[in-house]
């Protein structure tokens, strides 16, 4: 039996805690240690149940054969390049950056120092999107035409460094392009601040993928009520896909005339039948780290979301903003190859 990976955890916030929670469960994997550059050590402790130090070179002289980067945004480039000048393979937590340069430069170092990284983008491991994604790609749907996505619900006190564009919407961004096998073309916006934040809690944004299809995001930390929603029409019907309870319907179009002329022409596309899918549902994050740490073992990256991935995502994030800012179309340039 091979020898378990040594694991670590930087940052012990919300989701540095689910992380720990998880590795805990996966075969193949240790958790060795801890760090939380920004927190109480001692509480820390109590929550990792294992050595907690409170920086980076600290954690990486543990011998780490991995570790996650679950630090706040604005602190990602300065560890990720702590780990890649170390050698070590990291999951950063998305954004993947705060700014663009910073997502390049990350990129960069971890590809001059051959060092495997990845971005934990974990909507693409939510189990209604993979059979969406995977019908789609059947041809189930025919032809795509619009993608509309709706990620709406209350400010989360843990957010103080990013906006709602980059914190939330990179989630949609980055769905839409892997779903849609296309990256994005252009971007309209218009965003708003509402709470007294210094960053934008609302986004509406309309976008073209290279590959022609229309795009919609709506996104905010405002509304009482948590909805995550992804809406894909097609020529043959749409999928629904509610991400919080991982359900996928689909609304097919009808395939019976209607008799009647009048309601006919008022629906244009006639109702067919309707199919909630019966889909496994393991845990998205589960299913994240296991993908990860398969990528370390077995040499197949794959299943993960790639560095450029995640740069592109910031570049769209960053055209909403100027989009929004000065009132233009504004055109994203094409991912890395």
């Amino acid at each position: 039996m091979s020898k378990d990976l040594r694991a670590g955890v930087l940052g012990l916030g919300m989701m540095g805690r689910h992380h720990i929670r998880v590795l805990r469960q996966l075969e193949g994997v240790n958790l060795v240690a801890a760090a939380d550059p920004g927190g109480d050590p001692h509480d820390a402790a109590s929550i990792a149940g294992v050595p907690v130090y409170t920086s980076p070179a600290e954690l990486i002289d543990q011998k780490l054969d991995f570790c996650i980067v679950a630090v706040p945004t604005e602190r990602h480039a300065e560890v990720a390049l702590q780990l890649a000048a170390a050698g070590i393979p990291a999951l950063i937590e998305k954004p993947l950056a705060a700014t663009s340069a910073e997502a390049t430069e990350i990129t960069a170092a971890f590809e001059a120092a051959g060092v495997f990284a990845a971005v934990g983008h974990v909507e693409r491991f939510n189990p209604s999107l993979l059979a969406m994604r995977s019908r789609m790609l059947s041809g189930e749907l025919g032809e795509v035409y619009q993608i509309s996505t709706r990620r709406q619900g209350p400010f989360p006190d843990r957010i103080a460094d990013v906006g709602v564009v980059k914190d939330l919407a990179t989630h949609d961004i980055d769905l839409t392009a892997w779903i849609a096998d296309s990256p994005y073309d252009s971007v309209s916006a218009q965003v708003a601040h509402r709470a007294g934040r210094a960053h934008e809690d609302l986004v509406a944004a309309i976008a073209r993928l290279q590959s022609g299809v229309v795009v919609s995001h709506l996104v905010n930390w405002l509304t009482p009520s948590k909805e995550r929603v992804v809406v894909v029409t097609g020529e043959r019907g749409c999928y629904v896909a509610d991400t919080l309870s991982a359900d996928l319907t689909y609304y097919a179009n009808g395939s019976v005339p209607t008799e009647w002329d009048a309601m006919s022409r008022f629906r244009g596309v006639a109702e067919g039948d309707v199919v909630r899918y019966a889909i496994p549902k393991p845990e998205p994050l589960y299913s994240e780290l296991s993908a990860f740490r398969d990528a370390i073992t077995h040499g197949d990256p794959d299943r993960t979301v790639s560095l450029p991935n995640g740069m592109h995502a910031m570049l769209v994030a960053e055209a909403i903003l100027r989009a929004a800012s000065d009132g233009c179309v504004q055109h994203v340039d094409p991912p890395a190859s």
